[in-house]
């Protein structure tokens, strides 16, 4: 006899036990999940929404998760597809560019140029060097570096060849390392 999927309704006790799992993964991953839709949408509100939003997306969908990767690797997919469908989203188009374009012609009260170098720390040039990467390099090197991942574990999440995970790794490298030097030798 051929059996399905469950087709009942959920009972209460599928319902806590799912709960369970969700508060698990939100503090194993929540954090390191909001950092990384940061890294992408450059708000910190937005990316706990799209943080959120992962969570709930994935409340709804566990049931489709084949456990082809881990947990994990299946957030992570998650989180960078919805960061991804808001950059590309008519509202960053129509609002966002528009004000970006507004503040660029105002002027500055915050530090001079000199002032904010000079007041930053090495981790905090670091991550701005990285978050002025195109976005296929930055996501490479946050999720090498800052969240472990490793070359075939990246290729997953990516959904890319590891070969392409590894050229990408090693462009973002050296972008990395050419806007460090050549801030590096402007300074001096």
């Amino acid at each position: 006899m051929i059996h399905k999927q469950r087709t009942s309704p959920v009972t209460p006790d599928d319902k806590v036990d799912m709960d369970q799992r969700v508060e698990q993964w939100i503090q194993d991953y929540g954090h390191d999940l909001k950092w990384l839709a940061y890294s992408y949408v450059k708000d910190h509100s937005l990316a706990e929404d799209i943080t959120q939003e992962t969570f709930i997306k994935a409340y709804q969908k566990y049931s489709s998760f084949k456990e082809e990767s881990s947990v994990k690797t299946w957030l992570y997919k998650i989180s960078i597809n919805l960061c991804k469908d808001h950059l590309k989203s008519s509202y960053m188009k129509r609002v966002v560019k528009k004000g970006t374009e507004l503040f660029r012609s105002l002027p500055s009260t915050q530090y001079t140029p000199e002032e904010y170098v000079l007041n930053q720390s090495e981790d905090e040039e670091l991550f701005q060097h990285i978050l002025a990467l195109e976005g296929k390099y930055r996501e490479i090197i946050i999720l090498y570096y800052f969240e472990e991942f490793d070359t075939n574990e990246l290729a997953d999440v990516i959904q890319a060849s590891p070969n392409t995970v590894k050229t990408r790794l090693r462009r973002a490298r050296q972008l990395l390392q050419k806007q460090m030097t050549s801030e590096g030798g402007t300074s001096e």
